[in-house]
């Protein structure tokens, strides 16, 4: 990166900050008037926070984070993004903070709809239909794409401009990301005919019909791929095999139906496609460390205090 460049960046990076510290004044997660905008503070170096992520752009403006994204391990801090083009299950560790300097960042949800509007739009290259794409992509920001974060969170101080200027800017950070080594990522996954769009498609697939059994070469057909195609895109995009992302998919809704809908255990994993409930318990005890109903008594402890 050229000197002005860095100068620029660090520039702005400077006015995130002040504005971040000024929204955000507790440790937590913040959802913004503008929906797919979330801030993020922690003061602390965090345990492992677990969830199951929708694609996203995760700007780091102060610290450092560690994320896990279908076990994949990835480091990003200040000035750095990560972006995932898939649904997939994460866990994160906000790096050594303090109240004195907190870990600040900004996240988007992004718009599978608007980018494949503007990579239709954009004069590209066509894409192999057979590139095998990893499902994240770090890199560090540039002056364009960290400028429109900062505007973005500019536009708070106006509410009155948000439902004007805000789907514009947005529009701009997704095209921004498409420039960016982002790019190739986002596009293979947003594009029809693609191997890794056939994945995405199936994800979609899946996420509706939680309930129902499921069995790889039914999958693979569904993709019009075959079985071992179908297991090895699934694996390189999203880390995990098939059967592995569906038992990670189910044991999240379950508890997100638990914690948001007071659903009971049983009922929660009859409705996420679990024939024995307790599978469903020891299982849910191996991938979130506790049984459930402990689990989400602490979750909404957690999310009171």
């Amino acid at each position: 990166m050229c000197i002005s460049n860095s100068s620029e960046l660090k520039n702005i990076n400077e006015k995130l900050k002040k504005k971040l510290l000024q929204h955000i004044q507790h440790p937590g997660d913040y959802q913004t008037a503008i929906e797919s905008m979330i801030f993020l503070r922690r003061e602390f170096a965090s345990s492992s926070e677990k969830t199951f992520e929708k694609p996203l752009a995760a700007f780091v403006i102060q610290g450092s984070k560690l994320s896990y994204f279908g076990g994949r391990e990835y480091f990003y801090k200040e000035n750095q993004c990560l972006v995932a083009g898939v649904d997939m299950p994460a866990s994160f560790k906000a790096m050594p903070a303090t109240t004195e300097e907190p870990f600040l960042s900004v996240f988007f949800y992004l718009d599978a709809s608007l980018i494949t509007e503007l990579s239709m739009e954009m004069s590209q290259k066509s894409l192999s239909k057979d590139v095998e794409c990893e499902g994240v992509t770090v890199a560090d920001t540039d002056p364009e794409l960290l400028d429109t974060v900062l505007r973005l969170v500019n536009v708070l101080d106006r509410p009155e401009q948000i439902p004007v200027r805000a789907p514009m800017l947005l529009r701009e950070l997704h095209y921004f990301l498409l420039l960016g080594p982002y790019g190739a990522l986002l596009r293979q996954v947003n594009t029809l005919g693609t191997k890794d769009n056939q994945i995405v498609q199936t994800i979609a697939w899946l996420r509706q019909n939680l309930a129902q059994p499921v069995r790889v070469d039914e999958l693979a057909r569904k993709a019009n791929m075959s079985a071992a195609t179908l297991h090895r895109h699934f694996k390189s995009l999203t880390g995990l095999s098939p059967l592995q992302y569906i038992k990670h998919l189910r044991l999240y809704e379950a508890q997100r139906l638990m914690l948001l809908e007071n659903e009971r255990a049983s009922s929660a994993a009859l409705a996420v496609g679990y024939e024995s409930v307790t599978q469903f318990n020891r299982e849910y005890k191996s991938m979130f460390g506790e049984p459930p109903r402990r689990d989400i008594s602490r979750r909404r402890e957690n999310l009171l205090s």
